[in-house]
């Protein structure tokens, strides 16, 4: 008989010196086609399976380079095996140095921007289905995010209800955006339509005038968090026909920072306080970067700014034609030619759309986008990613704040062919100075056990971690008390 465990692994090896759990933020399941099949069949009937056969798995054309050889192989085959079988997964992950793992979709994030609203929500109820029976028996070590999509408000809590009142799920795995077609092409030839492609946020300016807010008020009322897990695979600057590392590269940051970005803007995190967001698989150096951006924006495009410093009305005219009379040299650049351009002085420009592009975020401080920004945003980064630091890093972050990063293995993906050393990849921000060893413990375990008990004190009843969250969040409800005294 084979030897399933890597005995005495450098991951093994850290976390014997941790005095708390690892949390695995998101690692990964690979789904069994065959069996995946089955619920197909079994949910959508002999016409939709026959489809789903026919079309093959999403998101895979000939006009973009998607991800091939990617799960363990060779002197991996172990790990290949163990992301395929979840009781399996939950014994190996010792090995791994990880105490619970949450597990996301392979197949979903794909299956999320399926266009056949029949096929999509078919998908998505047969791979909840799948999830729901095969981690069952392993709850205590791991649990699996649903996933559900956003084309619509209404198929999203269709799914959202089913997947929890129904299955049990306690997450989900969301995408921030719909990719249909160009409306206009698809009304004149829908085949052509096809090939084409709009991109909307179901935050800012959903299309067809959604409104997603009865979804965000359905998450928070049934306690549960959603994940973005979906980057801009398929999307005009990573079509490469040949190249997948050219379209891989930086699509999650992209895809999250436009989540991200929409929800602020949109005013998402005025109204829903509540409610806490993952974005996950893109690291956090896009985050760090768009909240430092947001802060300096808002220095020069804040309301009261820009009628002071920007106004047309305001304009010195005299002035401007002073200094084109000093000092325009060519024929096109007199006082003359600058007085004739004035008779239609931009003030007079009847501008409709809101000036305020911090209202609907109801924004007027720096400190309310910090506050709106920093407490309910998480980010979910890889062992190997170094840029990691910058969340811990407060002298780069406006108000010295820390970024809340969460440890995410990708155990089950191609750039983990082997799980067993995911947590010392991890550890060496520590030796290398980069994070501190209390940085380290927000990373692994307090950010990920906050994050979703925050939203569901109950998430992690049961589990082989219920004790140690349960100090944690006892502790931190006493130091608030203790500070508001």
């Amino acid at each position: 008989m084979r030897e399933v465990h890597t005995l005495n692994s450098k991951s093994a090896a850290v976390k014997k010196r941790l005095d708390y759990p690892v949390i695995d933020a998101d690692a990964h399941v690979l789904e069994c086609e065959w069996a995946l099949m089955d619920y197909v069949r079994d949910i959508g009937g002999p016409k939709i399976a026959a489809k789903f056969e026919q079309t093959g798995r999403p998101g895979y054309t000939s006009s973009h380079r998607s991800m091939f050889w990617a799960a363990p192989s060779g002197k991996y085959t172990i790990d290949r095996a163990t992301c395929m079988l979840p009781k399996l997964y939950a014994e190996r992950l010792e090995d791994a140095g990880i105490d619970f793992a949450i597990v996301y979709t392979t197949y979903g994030i794909s299956a999320n921007q399926v266009r056949d609203d029949e096929m999509r929500q078919v998908l998505a109820r047969s791979l909840n289905t799948l999830y729901a029976e095969m981690f069952d028996e392993v709850k205590d070590r791991m649990t699996p995010s649903a996933v559900v999509p956003t084309w619509t408000p209404e198929e999203a809590i269709s799914e959202l209800e089913y997947c929890v009142n129904t299955l049990g799920l306690k997450t989900v795995t969301i995408s921030g955006e719909v990719r249909d077609a160009v409306p206009e092409v698809a009304a004149v030839d829908p085949k052509l339509g096809e090939l084409t492609q709009r991109v909307t946020s179901i935050c800012m300016e959903p299309r067809d005038g959604n409104d997603y807010d009865p979804f965000w008020q359905r998450l928070i009322d049934l306690k549960v968090l959603p994940a973005g897990h979906s980057g801009a695979q398929k999307t005009q600057r990573r079509q490469s026909p040949n190249c997948y590392s050219f379209n891989r590269l930086g699509t999650f940051s992209v895809g999250n920072e436009f989540f991200a970005r929409s929800l602020f803007f949109s005013g998402v995190l005025k109204r829903f306080p509540q409610l806490n967001v993952a974005f996950l698989e893109g690291g956090v150096a896009w985050a760090s970067q768009l909240y430092n951006d947001l802060m300096e924006i808002f220095e020069k495009r804040n309301l009261d700014w820009i009628y002071e410093h920007q106004d047309p009305s305001k304009l010195d005219i005299e002035l401007m034609e002073e200094m084109f009379d000093r000092y325009g040299h060519m024929s096109y650049m007199t006082k003359e030619k600058w007085r004739a351009c004035q008779e239609l002085p931009q003030s007079q420009i009847n501008e409709t759309r809101p000036m305020n592009d911090f209202e609907a975020a109801g924004v007027t401080t720096r400190e309310e986008i910090r506050d709106q920004f920093v407490p309910n945003f998480y980010y979910g980064a890889e062992a190997d990613d170094k840029m990691t630091a910058l969340a811990f890093n407060e002298k780069m972050n406006h108000f010295g704040v820390k970024l809340k990063a969460i440890f995410s293995s990708d155990i089950g993906h191609w750039d983990v062919p082997d799980m067993s050393g995911v947590l010392h990849e991890a550890w060496e921000m520590v030796e290398h100075g980069t994070i501190t060893e209390d940085d380290f413990r927000l990373f692994v375990f307090e950010n990920t056990a906050e994050m979703h008990t925050k939203m569901n004190p109950d998430f992690y009843k049961g589990t082989v971690v219920e004790d140690a969250v349960t100090k944690l969040m006892a502790g931190r409800q006493k130091t608030s008390a203790s500070a508001a005294e």
